[in-house]
């Protein structure tokens, strides 16, 4: 801290460094995961967005890859959880 360099405490540290060297979610995949957990099915995304159910599936695909999560419903709580979406 005398140096000029902030502290962090050892949970934030953690949490840090667990999401770290993680792809970010593009701005489109955030509007998909926003609408997954408003509990919108692919057809009802993709009528929102303007959008193929296709289109839909394949950003499905990479927001599960990005969180590591193993389906829509889990991909929005971890979502939740790390403060990436609010309801």
């Amino acid at each position: 801290m005398h140096a000029g360099k902030r502290l962090l405490s050892p949970e934030l540290s953690f949490r840090v460094a667990e999401h770290a060297g993680q792809d970010a979610l593009t701005p489109a995949e955030l509007a998909v995961l926003r609408l997954i957990a408003d509990g919108g099915s692919n057809k009802q995304i993709a009528r929102r967005l303007g959008v193929t159910e296709e289109t839909v599936k394949n950003r499905v695909k990479s927001i599960l890859e990005k969180l590591g999560a193993e389906d829509r419903t889990q991909a929005a709580m971890i979502a939740l959880r790390r403060g990436i979406i609010e309801l």
